[in-house]
């Protein structure tokens, strides 16, 4: 395929139980795995991964800040630099681990959350994000929104880059994401999930005002929790299948 789909995994019991994860596998082409900060531990980790190899989609880690109560959306203040990096690099690895049992190996990192939208603009998170990678395994692709300074720090520490945008997200006119404290934030219908997919594909996203956003993309997101997240999948990758 000319554009990834990706999709974050390894988060919630109820996806893994009612079929979500693996029936999006059949649509996505590569996992972004909860690493045991804002959500997974060992045994999903094992059971994502497992489930990877066998449906032969590429495997990341996810990454975020270690706050499960508030699943890692929320900024940690204050939160010290060398423990971010800590926690980064310590999420990572015992991923690699886990993929190892396996004989899997990942190919990417994508920071989660408030993590990443604050790396999109901050250098200083994007900074030590790009070294806990390069810590573990410089080969690693970095995953970030297509536009912002995170990708030009990932590509000045010289890690390879993936921008990525979203089919599920609604955009603001300086070509952030739209908060989820807004009802508006999600996009829930596959049809229009789809359309954003063609308007990407002609190079740009249209925000909630209207404004066109430029946009050069690699790999599209799909949040496994979005409702209908299978069928948004589903639409966005025959959407991608008729542009080739």
């Amino acid at each position: 395929m000319s554009i990834d789909i990706n999709s974050d995994m390894g988060e919630l019991n109820n996806l893994l139980a009612d079929g979500t994860y693996e029936r999006l596998m059949d649509h996505v082409t590569s996992i972004n795995v909860a690493c045991g900060g804002h959500a997974g531990d060992t045994e999903m980790m094992n059971v994502m991964v497992a489930m990877a190899k066998n449906k032969g989609v590429k495997l990341g880690a996810h990454p975020g800040y270690p706050d499960k109560e508030n699943f890692g959306r929320e900024e940690m203040e204050d939160f010290d630099p060398n423990a971010l990096l800590d926690t980064v690099r310590d999420q990572i690895e015992s991923l690699v681990d886990i993929a190892s049992e396996h004989d899997m190996e990942l190919t990417h990192v994508k920071p989660h959350g408030a993590l990443y939208n604050l790396a999109v603009n901050n250098e200083e998170i994007s900074q030590t994000i790009a070294e806990a990678i390069i810590d573990v395994n410089s080969s690693f692709k970095a995953v970030g929104l297509a536009g912002s300074k995170m990708l030009t720090v990932f590509d000045e520490l010289g890690l390879d880059v993936i921008s990525e945008s979203y089919v599920d997200r609604m955009y603001e006119a300086d070509g952030t994401l739209r908060s989820r404290k807004f009802d508006d934030a999600l996009i829930t219908d596959p049809e229009k999930a789809a359309s954003q997919m063609s308007s990407m594909l002609n190079g740009n996203i249209l925000a909630i005002d209207g404004t066109e956003i430029p946009v050069k993309i690699q790999s599209v997101c799909v949040h496994s929790d979005t409702p209908n997240s299978v069928d948004i999948a589903a639409a966005v990758r025959s959407q991608i299948d008729q542009s080739i």
